[in-house]
């Protein structure tokens, strides 16, 4: 019989340790730890994500409750204390490299998007994590409640979280996407928290293509009308321009596609600056953003990222990055899964397994349905 590692040894494959050490080397604050280490803390917490453990006492018991493979993992049994402790104050931003650079290796075995063009389509959108007052005061965002917000811009190129980032609940999205250093070429589709004449002058003068909703009160004055298609539920596409004194200081002159949706008879209107795009084209990137809120759902849904283990600002920004670091593991392992697992089926999976000795790749292959062959006995024929 083979011999094989724990199944969570084959899939922390894909961080080498030398190169997780380099990092946490740059990301380091005060003395030397001495009773645990970087990569103790971050394989609690990985381990908490894919087991569904909500507590940090619960975490540590589930994780020393595997000292006999720890040691295959180089990893030792941790203390609640110092887990505490070290995610209180280690930096978070450790994680934060982490993420980018799986990111990257991630990102080489995505499938590409279902589009003819092949720009890069990303969409832009924020969710709120809910908090408590009482436990996390620095995270107030109403009277009475406390919140934090995750900005995630997703690549549809597998689905991936391209841009990340973490403010304070109360801080508008359109602060963070102007910051964001998107893709030349690119297209970028946003629903209308977006809405900013600014931040369209931005993506116009750095050549990206955008696509929204259009505000109902918005004033604009139609330049050029085109033919539409209406047996695709096409209604306009016209060049218009802006009015109102913000839009004439940036001379906005954009497209404005409609469509009806066949399946509820809702009446959409897009506002573009995608001259090159067919109208139908627009309306269904759009539709496709959807893919962004069913991101933020999975993950809440799959992964530790409403409740928390730690209460400082520092303890939250390390679960949180630790979770996305879990998310592009698990999606690099569905990406080079032939048996084409779902994200959550293999969480699932992993959730059963990650400690048994055992081939993930034969873990992750298709169950054989087929009926088995008959016995030879059962073939032989009765002479008559």
């Amino acid at each position: 019989m083979a011999h094989h590692s724990t199944v969570f040894s084959q899939l922390l494959k894909v961080i080498p340790r030398h190169e997780f050490e380099s990092v946490a080397k740059r990301h380091h604050s005060g003395a030397k730890l001495r009773s645990i280490r970087r990569w103790d803390q971050f394989l609690a917490l990985a381990t908490a994500q894919l087991t569904g453990r909500t507590s940090l006492r619960d975490a540590v018991a589930n994780f020393n409750a595997q000292f006999r493979r720890l040691y295959h993992l180089g990893a030792k049994p941790v203390a609640r204390a110092s887990l505490s402790r070290v995610n209180r104050d280690q930096p978070a931003s450790l994680f934060e490299e982490l993420f980018h650079r799986l990111l990257a290796r991630t990102q080489g075995s995505a499938p590409k998007h279902r589009f003819r063009f092949k720009a890069p389509l990303i969409s832009l959108d924020a969710s709120h994590i809910e908090m408590t007052m009482a436990l996390f005061p620095w995270a107030k965002y109403q009277a009475t409640k406390g919140a934090i917000k995750l900005h995630v811009g997703l690549n549809h190129d597998g689905f991936l979280p391209q841009f990340v980032a973490v403010s304070e609940g109360k801080q508008h999205e359109i602060h963070w996407a102007r910051t964001l250093n998107l893709p030349a070429d690119s297209v970028v589709v946003f629903d209308r928290g977006f809405f900013d004449y600014k931040f369209f002058n931005q993506l116009n003068q750095n050549k990206i293509r955008f696509i929204t909703r259009l505000k109902k009160d918005i004033r604009y004055t139609v330049i050029e009308r085109r033919k539409v298609d209406k047996k695709k539920g096409l209604t306009c596409d016209q060049t218009i321009r802006l009015k109102g004194n913000k839009a004439k200081r940036y001379g906005l002159v954009l497209r404005r596609v409609g469509y009806r949706d066949p399946e509820t008879g809702k009446h959409y209107f897009f506002l573009t600056n995608a001259t090159n795009l067919a109208a139908s084209t627009i309306a269904q990137v759009y539709r496709d953003r959807w893919q962004i809120e069913l991101f933020f759902k999975w993950i809440k849904q799959n992964l530790k990222i409403k409740s928390f283990v730690g209460t400082s600002p520092n303890a939250v920004m390390t679960q949180i990055w630790i979770a996305m670091c879990v998310y592009l593991m698990l999606a690099y392992l569905k990406f080079l899964n032939a048996a084409g697992w779902s994200m959550s089926e293999i969480i699932r999976l992993l959730q059963l397994n990650l400690f048994q000795k055992r081939s993930l790749q034969e873990l992750l292959r298709p169950p054989d349905l087929r009926p088995p062959p008959p016995s030879p006995q059962m073939c032989l024929g009765i002479g008559g």
